[in-house]
This record gives C-alpha cells, sequence and structure tokens, in this order.
C-alpha cells in the first residue's frame, strides 16, 4: 500500500471525526463561546485556509476587483472606498491587489518567459493606467487607515501590471494574525544563521556571528549547534517592511545578542508576525525536533540545505516526517556565496530529484523573481508546489524574496478547517514554567474555542486520568498581556494557586463543565509502518507522538493474521499507553518511532 493512498485515507477519518465532534458540539456550546463576537466569525468563515478565494470564487474576486478599478476609473472614491472595505476585511485585514494583466501560474512557475507565454488573465492596461490606477488605489486605502506596499511593479514588455499589498492596522494585540513556521534541516545547514540574519537585519560575517543571539544555552553558543526548540519571531508593519532592531551592519556578536527588540515591542509595531520554531538539526535531538513538529501545528516546514553539503542525514529525516505529517514544504538553499557553482547545481538537482520521487510528488518551483514569490505564497500549500529559494547570509542574494514570501504567507489562525472558535475550549500544553512571582504558567495552542482572564478552566489529566479545576489568572501573546484568545492562536496562560509539578507537556485545558472530558489508557488506530528493520509482535513499544502528547505506549494487539508486522504492512493496531493516561480524541494523527523504527496513522477507536 503507498503512502500517499494512506494519507489520503487518514486526512478522510480525520475530517469525517472533525466534522463529527463539531455537529456533537455544537448543541452543547460552553459559556464562553456564546459572547463571541459574530462578526468576528463571519470574518473567519469568510477567509480559508489558503489566505485567498479557492479556485472557484476567483472569477468572482477578479469581479470585485475590476469593479473596484472601474469606481476609481470615473474618481468616484466613496463607492471605491465601501467595496474596497469589503474586500480587506473579508480577507482578515490584508488583500494582494492586481492591477493588470496576469500570467498563467503554469508558465509562471515553470520559470519560462512569460511574455510570450499563453493563458494571460485580467483586463490589460497602458503604464499610464497603472501609475493612475496605484495612487487612487493608495489614496483609498489611507483613508481607511491602511497602508499600501508596491510588491511587484513592471511596466516594460507587452502587459504592464502592478501586484499591491493592502494591510489594515490591527485593532488590537490579539487580533494580530500570526504564521506559525518550523525549520529543520540538518546539522551545519544554517538554520540558526539564517533565522539570525532575518529577525535581526545584519548580514552574517561567514563565522556565525548572526546565530549567537538565537542561542539559550551556553554549550549551543560553545559548539554552534543548537539543542533545544528556539523561539523566534518576526514582525511585519502595516506597510510590509520588517520590524527589526537598528543595528549597524558592522556590529559583534555580542551587540547583536545584547541589542535586541523584546517581542510586545515587535507585537507592538507589527501587523503580521511569522513565529518561527528553531528545531534542532543533531540526530541525538530527533525527539525533540518531532516534538517541535506535531505540537506547535506549523502552517509550513521551512527546510534548510546547505549549498555545499546537499540534502544530507536528517534533512531526508525531516523531509520525510513533514511529508509524513501533511505539512507543506518550503526548501531554502543556503551557503550559496562560499559554494563553487559546479557543487551548487549538483546540490539544486539533487534537491529537484528527490521532490518529484514518488515519495514525496511535489512540483519544484525556483523563486528567482519577486512576482513568483508573490503568487507562490497564495498557492504552495494548495496545489503542492515546493518553493526554493537560494540565499546568502553573508551577500543578502535572495534574501528580500524570502521575507516577502514569509510576509504574504496566509496566518495560522485563518485554517478554519483545523481551528474553530464557535467550539468548547480545547487548549494544548506544549511548555510549562515557574515563573517567579506570579506562579506556574502553561504555553500551548487553542484548538478549539476562545479563552479569557477569569475564566474557570479544568487541566488535566494526572496520572490517574482526573481533571483538576483552576483560574486563568493572566494571558500572553508574544510576551505582550492579553485579555482573551481564539482558536487558533498560541498564547500563554498563568494559572491560579497550581503547583509546577502538577502540570505537564501533552496535558489540555477545557471550559469547567458537570462532566470533564475523559482520559484514555488504550485506544485503536489504523497504522502504516514506513520502517522497522525486523518485525514488531504484541508487547512492542514505541514513543507515540499525537498532537502535545509524547509518550511511550505498548503493543496490545493487532489484526494481522501471523501476528507481526514488517516495513510497509498496514493493520488496526491497539494500543496502551505505559505511564499514565493521555487527552486523545478518534481522528487524530499519529507518529511512532523507536530507533530507526517509524509508523504513521490515524486513531480510529477509544477503547
Amino acid at each position: 500500500m503507498s503512502l500517499k493512498s494512506f494519507q489520503h485515507e487518514i486526512q478522510e477519518i480525520h475530517a469525517r471525526e472533525l466534522a463529527r465532534q463539531r455537529g456533537q458540539a455544537s448543541g452543547m456550546a460552553p459559556p464562553a463561546s456564546r459572547n463571541v463576537n459574530p462578526k468576528k466569525i463571519h470574518i473567519l468563515e469568510e477567509s480559508n485556509i489558503i489566505g485567498e478565494p479557492p479556485p472557484s470564487r476567483n472569477a468572482r474576486v477578479e469581479d470585485e476587483v475590476e469593479a473596484v478599478l472601474a469606481l476609481l476609473s470615473i474618481h468616484d472614491y466613496d463607492r471605491a472606498r465601501t467595496s474596497m472595505a469589503q474586500l480587506i476585511t473579508g480577507r482578515k485585514g490584508e488583500y494582494i491587489f492586481r492591477i493588470g494583466c496576469q500570467p498563467s501560474h503554469a508558465s509562471l512557475f515553470a520559470g519560462e518567459c512569460v511574455d510570450d507565454a499563453t493563458g494571460w488573465s485580467g483586463v490589460p492596461r497602458t503604464d499610464v493606467e497603472i501609475t493612475s490606477l496605484q495612487s487612487s488605489v493608495k489614496r483609498v486605502v489611507e483613508e481607511l487607515g491602511g497602508k499600501i506596499s508596491v510588491l511587484f511593479e513592471t511596466t516594460d514588455g507587452h502587459y504592464p501590471r502592478a501586484t499591491l499589498l493592502l494591510r489594515l492596522p490591527p485593532p488590537s494585540i490579539e487580533l494580530i494574525p500570526e504564521v506559525r513556521c518550523a525549520v529543520v534541516g540538518n546539522v551545519d545547514s544554517g538554520k540558526s544563521t539564517t533565522l539570525g540574519v532575518l529577525t535581526r537585519g545584519p548580514l552574517d560575517d561567514g563565522r556565525g556571528r548572526a546565530r549567537v543571539a538565537l542561542f539559550r544555552h551556553k554549550h549551543e553558543i560553545e559548539t554552534g549547534r543548537t539543542s533545544s526548540v528556539g523561539m523566534e519571531i518576526l514582525g511585519f508593519s502595516t506597510a510590509g517592511t520588517p520590524v527589526l532592531p537598528n543595528i549597524l551592519p558592522s556590529a559583534d556578536a555580542n551587540v547583536i545578542r545584547r541589542d535586541k527588540l523584546g517581542w510586545d515591542e515587535i507585537s507592538a509595531q507589527s501587523a503580521k508576525i511569522v513565529s518561527f520554531s528553531d528545531l534542532a538539526g543533531h540526530e541525538r535531538y530527533l525527539k525533540t525536533t518531532l516534538y517541535g513538529l506535531t505540537s506547535g501545528a506549523p502552517s509550513c516546514v521551512i527546510l534548510m540545505v546547505g549549498a555545499n553539503a546537499g540534502l544530507i542525514g536528517m534533512s531526508k529525516e525531516h523531509l520525510a516526517i513533514a511529508l509524513a505529517l501533511g505539512v507543506p514544504v518550503v526548501v531554502c538553499i543556503t551557503k550559496i556565496d562560499m559554494t563553487p557553482p559546479n557543487i551548487l547545481n549538483e546540490t539544486t538537482k539533487q534537491v529537484v530529484k528527490i521532490l518529484k520521487s514518488p515519495g514525496c510528488r511535489k512540483i519544484p518551483v525556483f523563486v528567482n523573481s519577486m512576482e513568483v514569490a508573490v503568487e507562490s505564497s497564495q498557492t504552495f500549500a494548495q496545489f503542492k508546489l515546493c518553493p526554493i529559494f537560494r540565499v546568502s547570509n553573508v551577500t543578502g542574494e535572495g534574501l528580500d524574496y524570502f521575507r516577502t514570501f514569509l510576509n504574504l504567507l496566509p496566518s495560522s489562525e485563518a485554517d478554519t478547517e483545523t481551528f474553530t472558535v464557535d467550539q468548547p475550549l480545547e487548549y494544548s500544553i506544549t511548555d510549562v514554567w515557574s515563573v517567579p512571582y506570579v506562579g506556574t504558567v502553561v504555553n500551548g495552542i487553542l484548538n478549539g474555542g476562545s479563552v479569557k482572564t477569569g475564566d474557570s478552566v479544568l487541566f488535566g489529566p494526572d496520572s490517574n486520568g482526573h481533571f483538576q479545576s483552576t483560574v486563568v489568572r493572566s494571558m500572553q501573546r508574544k510576551r505582550a498581556d492579553v485579555a482573551t484568545a481564539d482558536a487558533g492562536q498560541c498564547v500563554a496562560l498563568a494559572l491560579k494557586r497550581v503547583k509546577r509539578a502538577a502540570v505537564r507537556k501533552g496535558m489540555v485545558i477545557v471550559h469547567k463543565t458537570d462532566t470533564p472530558p475523559k482520559a484514555t489508557r488504550q485506544f485503536e488506530g489504523q497504522v502504516l509502518i514506513l520502517y522497522h528493520n525486523t518485525t514488531m509482535q504484541r508487547n512492542y513499544q514505541a514513543m507515540l507522538h499525537c498532537g502535545a502528547v509524547r509518550q511511550t505506549v505498548r503493543i496490545i494487539s493487532m489484526d494481522n493474521p501471523e501476528g507481526v508486522l514488517r516495513t510497509g504492512d498496514r493493520a488496526t493496531v491497539q494500543f496502551e499507553f505505559i505511564t499514565q493516561p493521555e487527552f486523545v480524541k478518534v481522528g487524530m494523527k499519529l507518529l511512532f518511532r523507536e530507533g530507526k523504527t517509524k509508523g504513521l496513522g490515524v486513531i480510529t477507536r477509544l477503547l
């Protein structure tokens, strides 16, 4: 059985169960979800996972844009302002506005000269019309309180055209859209250095100056190797420019490490935030990297490949895990300044070959122009594209395309398939700390519903499968105080009168009700063994990753007539958690591993 068809089946089971659970829950909405702003729900429903309407609505959207341009042509600014406001607010406060004829994506992504290609769409404009319409759009958007930035403009060639980003400032920090990206790749592929350059501004010196600011431990600075899940954020202002500290390009590593903006300062200046999880590349830390990928609910995985080394070692492992979890992948080839051209060509060929292989089935798209960066950011998740960036952190080549791509990625909360506001609260805990004078603080993602400070909640399950009650004392998002949080957001909650030892990663927080959720000790799942060097039998133990849950499980039975499982086998298997029960639901995807053994599956029944 092929991995692709199994993944398709998993997705179907997951979607079916999600729809069934939502249908059940809609009859018993919790007290907090009754006061959710209906307008906000409407906006969330209007936007979808890709941040632009699905193909069936493209014609309608083009008509809307042309209607706005027609009103601007006759200087009817009042009606144009109303239409423009509907266009932008219907898409979570930002919209990519195209003027003139647009090339077909097929010819654009194939890297051809688009002027000679066929399949253009839209109304042709002259360069004079484009300039005049741009200034009219700018006037209307600024009257609405927003800003425009020119992403791409060309006046030579057969078809003059321009692409603008229209963005309104978010009403409050609670509503800033966020994109979660996980950064993976082999050790020494330049993950931390690239993030250091993106989030701090100054280019690298070729000796790792840019990455020092990201390290959390002394041994990381000494070895230059990340061992923990590092979190970094990059803010983009309403005008579309990155929010960076004022550091001189010639500054040394200590200055870069010291002169940084606080997360709350970045949030205050930003209209959109990209959160990076800098995951470890070394084989020793694979467990940590896997946990970062399953618990962080990333919108995309950025796979870093060193141009001098190619796709080697853990890079292939990380790519396989991202594909198994069904997360869209972006490839970033680093160190192009120090790599001889023939080696760079070999690396590029190898990456393309692996992406096109039957295991991946991705369409590689080289991002060599701003137009490709803009268009691929909107469609890559939907059409199984894999954008490939070639960047140098020393010369800065290719970084502008990469920044623009990140700036335009659809926000993680806009994925209403995964995160729904009108459901009961469900918050999975991915980190726990004890903060002096505050108490126990947990960090995690709201999978459903909404929460506000002062809410009475239950957290659990503990080792006996019970849930304890507590109150949300305060809440922070990106280290800035907030009062409410909705599904899809990543927030930290301070819990009242809770000991640090009573909370662990993998627990969930739900609204206080008369019937607390049930903890599960045993469950049944459909699994596919991706790799195992011998055979799996009853009582085989492996580490299971399922959302924020990470625990060793034991196989208690399987429906295979031989009673053993080998590589490529598919079976219905019953598992049991070894140490304590966990909160899992039917339809959740699971990944289990032990050494080189890997398996993929979905929960079909709780026992």
